[in-house]
């Protein structure tokens, strides 16, 4: 009985989540891409404290939820189409389990698609909180980039 026990509780532990988000923007791949990789662009949208070095090797920094400042390595970035990142460990983050967010952009007759994926989140109580922070954060920080978008090719137009 005690090693069911411990066997189950091993495999809820175990288990992660993610979750997945689409936003459709009515502005080129190449306005979504510079407001997604332009330190000032990001800190008008994202988070006022965000910055980035968009770059395989890279870094992104900025406060999603507007609590809880994460600091991301970049380990894919492909121009106009993908930029990945990996969260560093923080006292919010799980240290056995790698977090991450994979932005995807694709160009759509009425402007771009972009589909954020996050996954590594550890399904158990104090996952669960910043799950639902990152959800939840980038979620509103994604209909942030739509509007700042849609604004500059207005203006630019």
């Amino acid at each position: 009985m005690v090693l069911r026990l411990r066997v189950a509780q091993w495999g809820m532990a175990q288990r992660l989540r993610g979750y997945a988000h689409r936003t459709d923007i009515a502005a080129s791949v190449q306005s979504v891409w510079r407001a997604l990789t332009e330190a000032e662009s990001l800190a008008r949208w994202c988070s006022p404290d965000a910055w980035i070095r968009a770059k395989t090797g890279g870094l992104f920094r900025a406060t999603v939820d507007r609590v809880t400042q994460l600091e991301a390595h970049i380990d894919v970035c492909e121009p106009g189409r993908r930029l990945r990142l990996i969260y560093l460990p923080c006292a919010v983050l799980p240290e056995d389990e790698a977090v991450t967010d994979d932005f995807m952009l694709a160009s759509d007759p009425r402007g771009t698609i972009v589909r954020l994926i996050g996954s590594g989140f550890v399904a158990s109580e104090l996952g669960d909180v910043q799950y639902r922070r990152m959800r939840t954060g980038w979620e509103r920080a994604l209909a942030r980039l739509k509007v700042f978008v849609e604004q500059v090719e207005r203006k630019a137009s």
